[in-house]
């Protein structure tokens, strides 16, 4: 008789960020606060800091597959979470591996195009790469409003036209689209989870920091964290989503304030620490904050 696996665990798919406060660096931290056990497949290697990214250097497509294998054919992995992949060919290569090794897996895509300090990270002939093979394995893809132009052509400059463009998307191949809001420029943070069930509008006050490097990648990792802690029963995403957001909110509120830009947030909190007691909104009481 095989053991039941009891620890939750998340493959990341993603570069790696030499300040730390993004890419596999943020994703692990984000998985450990969760209690989440976390494997990895690196996707590139970048020089950066909170000022910018000076330097990216792509990881062979065969060797990214080859670390996606290593850890699926051993450790395995209740949800796969995929950041920034840098290129066409290595699109390719993390879609076949889960077309033919993953199928069952749940997969949360970050579609990381630009770094918070603006520096592309994503080639020109790789958006449609991720547009055709990838995105259509996704069970959840969670862009930012640029990323959301950049996939559909739509502008989603408020609700209604976060919710076009998340339908737009599950048009697409996705299952399920987390239409990030912070982009705007609103005194509250709307985010919008469009799902086959219907959409849940979700709006936090904005904490006016500098302090949001990694923002995207930390949202999407506790997303993909919180699913694996459901697994094998599958926990609502609408529950994870919620939760991740609180985690994000607490984590840009006490950040660590480090480095000349924009710094990174504090991946240290407890899993606890980012729950609210049940039945009460964290955010009632909150004004906007400035830290």
């Amino acid at each position: 008789m095989t053991d039941r696996i009891l620890t939750p665990r998340v493959l990341i798919v993603a570069g790696s960020d030499s300040s730390g406060g993004a890419g596999i660096q943020a994703d692990i931290k984000t998985c450990a606060a969760f209690g989440v056990y976390s494997a990895t497949a690196i996707t590139a290697i970048t020089a950066q800091n909170t000022q910018g990214v000076q330097r990216v250097e792509a990881v062979a497509p065969d060797l990214v597959a080859a670390q996606m294998r290593s850890a699926l054919s051993d450790i395995g992995a209740d949800v796969i979470k995929i950041g920034m992949l840098a290129s066409a060919e290595i699109i390719e290569a993390v879609a076949d591996v889960i077309a033919g090794d993953a199928e069952d897996i749940t997969v949360v895509l970050d579609p990381v195009m630009v770094a918070t300090s603006g520096d592309k990270l994503l080639e020109d002939m790789a958006v449609k790469a991720l547009k055709k093979i990838l995105l259509p394995l996704a069970d959840v893809i969670t862009p930012n409003i640029d990323e959301a132009e950049i996939l559909t052509g739509i502008r989603p400059d408020d609700v209604d036209g976060m919710i076009e463009a998340g339908v737009r998307l599950m048009e697409m191949g996705a299952y399920a689209a987390l239409m990030k809001g912070g982009h705007l420029d609103t005194k509250s943070i709307t985010d919008v989870l469009v799902t086959p069930g219907g959409n849940h509008i979700m709006s936090a006050p904005r904490i006016y920091s500098k302090h949001t490097h990694g923002t995207g990648c930390t949202l999407a990792s506790a997303v993909a964290s919180l699913l694996a802690q459901g697994a094998p029963h599958e926990i609502p995403l609408e529950i994870a989503v919620r939760e991740a957001r609180e985690f994000v909110f607490e984590a840009i509120r006490t950040a660590p304030k480090l480095g000349q830009g924009n710094g990174p947030l504090n991946h240290g909190l407890g899993v606890g620490e980012a729950k609210p007691e049940p039945d009460t909104n964290p955010f009632a009481a909150l004004k906007d904050l400035q830290v």
